[in-house]
C-alpha cells in the first residue's frame, strides 16, 4: 500500500486529471484520498472496494464493481440447481450428506469475505444438505489452491465431495491436484469466467462459475474517468447508485456435472 501511496502522489506531481485504482488495501485508502482531494483529482475504484466512510468523503470519488453478494448468490445456484435435478451428482457416496472444502481469496478483501458467506448460505436455502470438511486462504492464486487442495486429498481420502472456490483461479488450482490424483468425480466451482477458467468449463473440468461482462467492467472505468478527467455529465449507460456506485450485471455459466 505504500508502493501505491507514493504512486498516486507522483501522479498527481505529473497533473493528471483522474485516477483510476485497484486498492491494494481497501481498509487504507484514506491517504491516496487526501492526496486526491487535496489537489482536486477525482478518482474511480474498481475491485477493491473502499469502506463507505472513505467513499462519503468527497463526492468525486466511484467505485466500479460487482456485487459480491449477488455473485455468490449466482454461485450458489449452480449447485443448488445441480442437486435439485440430480441429487447423486454431488453427494458421490450416497448418505445424505454433501461434504465440501472451501477455497478462500484474501482475507481482508470484501468481494472474499461477502462469497464465502453468501454462497455457503444460498446452499443451505436451496435445501442442499452440506458439511463443510475444511478450508482455507489461498490468496485467489493457482499454485495455493493446489498445494491446500493436496494436502486436504490426503487428511480427507474418500471424503471431498465438491470444491467451492472463491475464484476461478483457485478452482483450477485443485483441479489440478485432483488430476495428479486421477481423481475425477469431484465437482468444483468457480467465479470470474477467467479464460482458462472457460476452458476447463468447456472440457468438463469444471462445474460452473459467474462471470461479470468484462467489456462493460472496463468500458464503466474508463467512461466515468474520462467524463470526470473532461469535465463532461456522467455517462448514461453506466447509472450510478447514490452517485457514486456502478454495478456490473453477472451471469451463471454452467459446465457438466462430474456424474450426471
Amino acid at each position: 500500500q505504500n508502493t501505491q501511496n507514493n504512486q498516486v502522489e507522483r501522479f498527481i506531481s505529473l497533473g493528471c486529471d483522474v485516477l483510476c485504482i485497484n486498492p491494494v488495501d481497501r481498509m487504507d485508502a484514506s491517504l491516496m484520498i487526501d492526496r486526491a482531494m487535496t489537489a482536486g483529482v477525482p478518482v474511480v475504484f474498481f475491485n477493491r472496494q473502499p469502506v463507505e466512510e472513505d467513499m462519503n468523503r468527497w463526492d468525486q470519488l466511484y467505485y466500479i464493481g460487482v456485487d459480491a453478494k449477488e455473485t455468490a448468490m449466482l454461485q450458489g445456484k449452480i449447485v443448488v440447481d445441480l442437486y435439485g435435478r440430480d441429487p447423486g451428482a454431488l453427494d458421490l457416496n450416497g448418505d445424505g450428506v454433501v461434504s465440501y472444502v472451501l477455497l478462500e481469496g484474501e482475507s481482508s478483501h470484501q468481494d472474499s469475505l461477502i462469497r464465502t458467506e453468501w454462497s455457503i448460505q444460498t446452499l443451505k436455502d436451496g435445501g442442499v444438505p452440506i458439511e463443510k470438511i475444511t478450508g482455507g486462504i489461498a490468496n485467489w492464486e493457482r499454485s495455493q489452491a493446489s498445494a491446500l487442495m493436496e494436502q486436504w486429498l490426503l487428511a480427507y481420502p474418500d471424503t471431498i465431495e465438491l470444491v467451492v472456490s472463491n475464484n476461478d483461479d483457485m478452482a483450477l488450482g485443485a483441479i489440478d491436484a485432483l488430476e495428479r490424483e486421477g481423481i475425477d468425480d469431484i465437482n468444483v466451482i468457480g467465479i470470474d469466467g477467467t479464460i482458462p477458467g472457460m476452458e476447463a468449463l468447456e472440457n468438463g473440468r469444471l462445474l460452473g462459475t459467474v462471470s461479470a461482462n468484462k467489456e462493460v467492467y472496463a468500458g464503466a472505468i474508463m467512461e466515468l474517468a474520462a467524463s470526470r478527467a473532461l469535465d463532461e455529465p456522467l455517462p448514461d449507460e453506466y447509472p450510478l447508485e447514490d452517485g457514486t456506485y456502478y454495478w456490473v450485471l453477472q451471469q451463471i455459466l454452467n459446465g457438466e456435472a462430474k456424474k450426471d
